[in-house]
């Protein structure tokens, strides 16, 4: 195939794209095709591809703006909701750690102290110095 009619193919092929797809993208494209036909690349493989691209951005649903809008406003409410319950857990959480503490009964100041968890042996029997259980 001479070189300008692999242009023209290729160039066709480009035209197939949405139009803000070939303001954007269209001048690369035609530049990355040049080059590829230098290296030997068949133009009948570059324009199938550039086709199968030109149709992929065709099918493929680009979300409007009100879309875009109400899915920052979702994503603003959820972020502020999950704040918000944190914020309430941190809250509730704080009395319920001093009651926890407050509600624990002191051992009385006879009572020997409590015998390590390790190494301990589970048979030892205290004796109360106080007349009272420890």
């Amino acid at each position: 195939m001479d070189e300008s009619r692999a242009t023209r193919l290729i160039a066709t092929a480009l035209q197939c794209y949405p139009a803000r797809w070939q303001r954007r993208h269209g001048d690369e494209a035609a530049e990355l095709a040049t080059l590829l036909l230098r290296d030997g690349t068949p133009a009948a493989s570059i324009a199938l591809s550039y086709l199968a691209g030109a149709a992929r951005e065709w099918l493929t649903p680009r979300p409007s703006r009100r879309l875009s809008a109400l899915a920052c406003a979702l994503l603003v409410v959820a972020c502020s909701l999950g704040v918000s319950v944190s914020v309430e857990l941190a809250a509730s959480a704080a009395p319920a750690r001093a009651a926890s503490t407050a509600a624990r009964p002191r051992p009385h100041p006879r009572c020997p102290p409590p015998v390590p968890a390790i190494g301990h042996s589970p048979n030892i029997i205290r004796e109360p110095v106080h007349g009272k259980d420890c």
